[in-house]
């Protein structure tokens, strides 16, 4: 068929109804423009290749947008997969979502385990049992995907947001992008330092950690001398945290006072302190002195996955608004479509990261122990970041700089610290307010039994004494009768 047509059409020419060739070459045109478009917003593809079996691998944010497409990657590669999830392991959706993730692998070993990350609670909770075990627990890998967009908070009367504009906090009265983003990687990674530190040295140890190009726009992390942020910090006990940490630089730990709050600016600052802590954390894994004298193994590693249509960047976009669901996303999704990336699209840059064996190898380890020197020279990936597969350089100075991170780290490790306490003198609280409570119900039960059977002791009574009136009345009357028989 396509023979006979080609030499009709040499013979005698195209047919009526066959296109314009000018028509044909704006079809075939556009259409190679919107591929072309489409296949450069996919992004870079990682072909580097790992072997995963038997491998421990902890994810966050693994139960939807790209941590999911990462979770399921890795699973197929027959990774042990251990979710941290904000629902229990036993809510009907994990349980769904766990076994659906186990059919797709093929094998057993994913599991899910409660962590809040609202909670410095629950995120000791978890990584404290993580910890205290003998022998230590296999861990080759921390995925950190989670992360929430910044949301102001509102007037309950009105319903309109503060002015000025302030985050929505946590129940221990921390930002809660500050939180989720920032500070709940940072206790977590703290907790389980030990157990990463103390891995065989021929294991693999990655930590990746995902950040986003707001970052580039964030503000300072340092409040600068006089500002607002300056003096509610010094107003919170900054002589105590300048005494303790030895520096009178503040960086709002709690995220809460930011000078011109916007959810974006939250969640900008957040990504800023997440990579400048990535840089703090990878020297001091590196300054522990192993028992067998070697060099770490732990590699710490930013990657930006990039935009992608995960439900993260729906809300981004719409604001939570149902209306805006619908204009803004739905009715354009085909652009979205073809210039944002797919969940599998983002996981990309993480994959690599988790794979690549050249990371590993782009180092000196023989020089790890010094914490305080600049690594630039002796680490390739010292100041670096992971996107398109590929190594590249922080496009912020502060992501460097000494002060800026070791005020983060203090602030961080005090604000950790005080809000634990309080956090435990509030359950400590509540414990003896419900112990009190039950007591008192108690109380009133035994009370209340006690009434109840008084009430009926006299009921008894008053019953008896009516059947022995109602019997000496019924003798009366037998008694009259056998008289007037007599």
């Amino acid at each position: 068929m396509p023979l006979d047509f080609i030499t009709n059409a040499y013979l005698y020419g195209l047919p009526e109804w066959f296109p314009e060739p000018e028509t044909l070459v704006k079809f075939f045109g556009t259409l190679g423009v919107l591929v072309g478009t489409k296949v450069y917003c996919s992004g870079a593809s990682n072909r580097s290749d790992r072997s995963m079996h038997g491998r421990v691998v902890m994810i966050t944010g693994g139960t939807s947008g790209v941590g999911a497409a990462v979770a399921l990657d890795l699973a197929k590669r027959g990774a042990h997969i251990v979710l941290l999830t904000q629902q229990p392991s036993s809510d009907p959706f994990v349980v769904d979502y766990v076994e659906e993730l186990r059919e797709l692998a093929g094998h057993q070993l994913i599991y899910a385990e409660q962590v809040d990350l609202t909670s410095l609670h629950s995120i000791r909770t978890f990584a404290t049992q993580w910890i205290d075990n003998l022998p230590v627990r296999r861990l080759d890998m921390i995925i950190l995907c989670a992360a929430v967009a910044g949301v102001a908070q509102t007037d309950e009367r009105t319903g309109k947001a503060l002015a000025p504009a302030r985050g929505v906090t946590t129940a221990d009265g921390i930002e809660r992008a500050w939180m989720v983003n920032y500070l709940a990687n940072f206790h977590l990674l703290g907790i389980l330092s030990p157990a990463l530190r103390s891995q065989p040295f021929d294991r693999d140890v990655r930590i990746i950690i995902t950040t986003c190009s707001s970052y580039i726009g964030s503000p300072p992390l340092i409040a600068a001398p006089g500002s607002t942020a300056s003096t509610t910090a010094s107003a919170r006990g900054s002589k105590k945290k300048a005494a303790k940490a030895g520096t009178a630089a503040s960086t709002t730990p709690d995220g809460v006072d930011i000078p011109d709050w916007s959810p974006a600016r939250a969640y900008a600052r957040s990504k800023l302190a997440l990579m400048v802590f990535a840089r703090s954390f990878q020297k001091h894994v590196d300054a522990h002195k192993r028992p067998d004298n070697l060099p770490g193994n732990v590699r710490v590693l930013v990657v930006d996955p990039g935009m992608s249509r995960t439900p993260g960047f729906r809300h981004w976009l719409t604001g939570g608004s149902l209306l805006w669901l619908v204009l803004g996303y739905v009715l354009l999704y085909p652009l979205w479509w073809l210039f944002i990336k797919s969940a599998d699209d983002g996981a990309q840059s993480i994959l690599y990261a988790a794979m690549d064996g050249e990371l590993r190898r782009m180092r000196d380890f023989g020089t790890a122990g010094d914490a305080l020197a600049d690594d630039a020279a002796r680490d390739p990936l010292a100041h670096k970041i992971i996107k398109e597969c590929r190594v590249m350089d922080t496009a912020r100075r502060d992501v460097e700089d000494e002060t800026v991170a070791k005020a983060l780290w203090q602030d961080s490790d005090l604000l950790v610290e005080e809000t634990e306490k309080r956090a435990a003198e509030r359950r400590q609280r509540e414990k003896e307010a419900a112990k009190e409570a039950a007591e008192n119900e108690e109380r009133v039960r035994k009370e209340t039994h006690q009434v109840n059977e008084i009430e009926a002791l006299v009921s008894a009574i008053k019953k008896g004494k009516e059947r022995e009136k109602e019997k000496e009345a019924a003798a009366k009357k037998g008694d009259k009768k056998s008289k007037r028989k007599a």
